[in-house]
């Protein structure tokens, strides 16, 4: 089997692509805005001032102002009194964010897997054990998460250590396996699975598990709220490692890189060092020495990852338009033309057409950068030789 048997008119996956990640980025907004929310609310809580608050079992309160008016936040040790007659539930965001984040992995990479999932130069395996083994991926992910969780309980920073392995085995491996973008959405696919598991089977039940106790009138359980109230830390800590991978479309220049399994842990460790100072701030703690490191950090990597000036050709020596045209007339064009040629494509690839001379030389930087670093063509489906990519990216720096 060559191929999925899949396919899509190239009109209907650019509808798809775009309700489909309209959807995603909308509810990833909601399940991050909500962590983001409830982690500063409960970092932020105070004692209880009112005597009846402490007897029913008011762990802390908070007072806000927002949108004109004031808010009155309690939060119980573990179960208030009575039941409220109507509870707000916090879940249908993150099942919403990972249906819809994989449906687009379907829908831009599954079915065209052989353009988008896969690039012969990194690994050539039939498209279906591309895709099997990208499902498979999202499945151990939690598995193996789930289970050093529930090892590793009450040993944080050692579970944390673990957790950071896995990623690093994670981006490694996915690098050798499929193309540079795919590789980082692959991790991020799978932080974003555990993450959603983490809601669907242990915060949700969690709730559950409180609630069925009060109405049975018996105690609550502590327990199953402390394993939850854990991984919805856990959850607010890979938001933004997650969201590095969401914006890896437009970040060639590093997906591009012979290392950028590295390069993408070290962006997500910085991620969740910003996530660690505003959480501390939260709750009193201001170490302006993590975004100063983070910053720092940052700036000495894109320092070394600056590309280097590509030599000019030597004196008397210069490559003509004319000598490029034709290569990127067949390795290019099939995609980024008003009227691609290629499967799957309805209009001109990221919006970009190189059908005229002026389109080419506008973009001339661009198009070099990308061959160069082997982004593109996608998947390398046109087969660009390593001499057309250097011949490209020679024009170019001696325009």
């Amino acid at each position: 089997m060559s191929a999925l048997p899949l396919a899509l008119d190239g009109y209907v996956r650019d509808w798809l692509d775009l309700l489909l990640r309209w959807l995603h980025v909308v509810a990833a907004i909601a399940w991050i805005g909500a962590s983001f929310y409830f982690v500063l609310l409960d970092q932020s809580l105070r004692p209880p001032k009112e005597e009846r608050d402490v007897a029913d079992g008011v762990r802390g309160e908070l007072w806000e102002v927002h949108g004109g008016g004031f808010y009155h936040v309690k939060k119980y040790l573990v179960a208030p009194p009575k039941l409220p007659d109507h509870l707000a539930w916090f879940k249908w965001e993150a099942y919403t964010t990972w249906l819809s984040g994989f449906a687009l992995m379907v829908v831009l990479f599954y079915l065209d897997a052989r353009t988008t999932l896969i690039d012969p130069a990194v690994a050539d395996i039939e498209p279906w054990l591309a895709v099997l083994l990208s499902v498979v991926f999202l499945a151990a992910a939690w598995l193996v998460y789930d289970v050093l969780c529930r090892l590793l309980a009450g040993r944080e920073l050692v579970l944390a250590a673990a957790v950071l392995g896995l990623v690093v085995l994670a981006a490694w491996g996915t690098s050798e396996l499929y193309s540079p973008r795919a590789a980082w959405l692959q991790v991020g696919a799978m932080l974003g699975t555990a993450m959603a598991g983490n809601v669907f089977f242990v915060i949700i039940p969690a709730h559950w598990e409180l609630i069925r106790a009060k109405q049975a009138g018996r105690d609550p359980d502590p327990g199953p709220g402390i394993k939850g109230k854990q991984r919805s830390v856990h959850n607010n800590y890979l938001t933004l490692p997650v969201l590095v991978t969401m914006l890896a479309a437009h970040s060639s220049f590093l997906y591009g890189r012979e290392l950028a399994w590295l390069i993408l842990v070290g962006l997500m460790l910085g991620g969740a060092a910003v996530r660690l100072f505003f959480n501390l701030r939260h709750g009193g703690r201001t170490i302006w020495a993590i975004p100063a490191a983070v910053a720092v950090a940052a700036a000495v990597v894109a320092l070394v990852l600056r590309p280097d000036d590509r030599p000019a050709p030597p004196p008397g020596e210069t490559i003509a338009f004319a000598d490029v045209a034709p290569v990127i007339e067949r390795r290019c064009v099939t995609c980024h033309a008003t009227t691609p040629t290629q499967p799957g494509f309805s209009s001109a690839a990221a919006g970009l057409a190189l059908e005229t001379q002026a389109q080419i030389e506008a973009r001339a930087e661009d198009v070099a950068a990308a061959v160069s670093a082997r982004t593109m063509p996608l998947g390398n489906v046109t087969g660009m030789t390593d001499a057309e990519r250097e011949l490209v990216a020679t024009w170019a720096a001696g325009r």
